[in-house]
């Protein structure tokens, strides 16, 4: 496909998902388990003789991305191996695990924004030179949509607004409780976890419409 024939796919596409937020509707993305890694944590688990990760794929969010390195997730009940790791470095190493996830490893992991990490699930990464045991950092991560400053104000969203989301599937379900985040450093999606897609049926290219949620009287 030529440059210019790029170009203007490009375009549609951006006023396709243009429409789709004006509407109120979000693209629904999964989250499969996956790892954030502190530059310290990354040296003890891949040793310093390279300093960052290796890009393999960027994601929908700015600036993050799928790297080429994975890790083993290691409890006394169980592992798994070739979890995903993504960058950049944080401060802090998180780990998010659906609620399945946890079942297996037997480990017990609140539901929590990404960054509340505090009183959260120990567990040990391991990795080709070593490895951590990180005392919290462990959780499922609470269901949001990542929403763009100009598309909240057009909406009329608040950042921390807690709203419903109808998905439009086969098996169609409104998942409730849904933290809304808002910054112009966002692009627009919902993220939700393997148990929470398969409930669900979502497959491929998935629209939610977003609902104002009702406080409980």
């Amino acid at each position: 496909m030529s440059g210019a024939a790029n170009g203007i796919t490009a375009a549609v596409v951006d006023r396709v998902m243009e429409a789709i937020a004006k509407a109120g509707l979000v693209e629904v993305e999964v989250s499969a388990r996956h790892v954030h890694l502190s530059q310290k944590d990354w040296e003890a688990i891949f040793g310093t003789e390279k300093s960052d990760l290796t890009p393999k794929r960027p994601l929908s969010q700015p600036g993050q991305y799928l790297s080429e390195e994975r890790v083993s997730l290691i409890t006394p009940k169980g592992r798994m191996d070739r979890v995903a790791v993504l960058g950049p470095f944080r401060g802090q190493t998180q780990v998010e695990l659906s609620k399945s996830d946890c079942i297996a490893l037997g480990i017990a992991a609140p539901i929590r924004e990404s960054g509340h990490i505090d009183g959260s699930g120990r567990i040990t990464i391991e990795g080709p030179r070593g490895a951590v045991t990180i005392p919290q950092g462990v959780i499922i991560a609470k269901r949001h949509v990542h929403v763009p400053e100009t598309t909240a104000r057009h909406l009329g969203f608040k950042n921390g607004e807690i709203v419903s989301v109808q998905l439009f599937t086969d098996r169609p379900v409104i998942l409730q409780d849904v933290v809304l985040r808002v910054s112009d450093k966002f692009s627009y999606r919902m993220h939700i976890d393997f148990d929470e897609a398969n409930a669900a049926d979502v497959r491929g290219f998935t629209l939610g419409q977003i609902l104002k949620q009702e406080p409980v009287k």
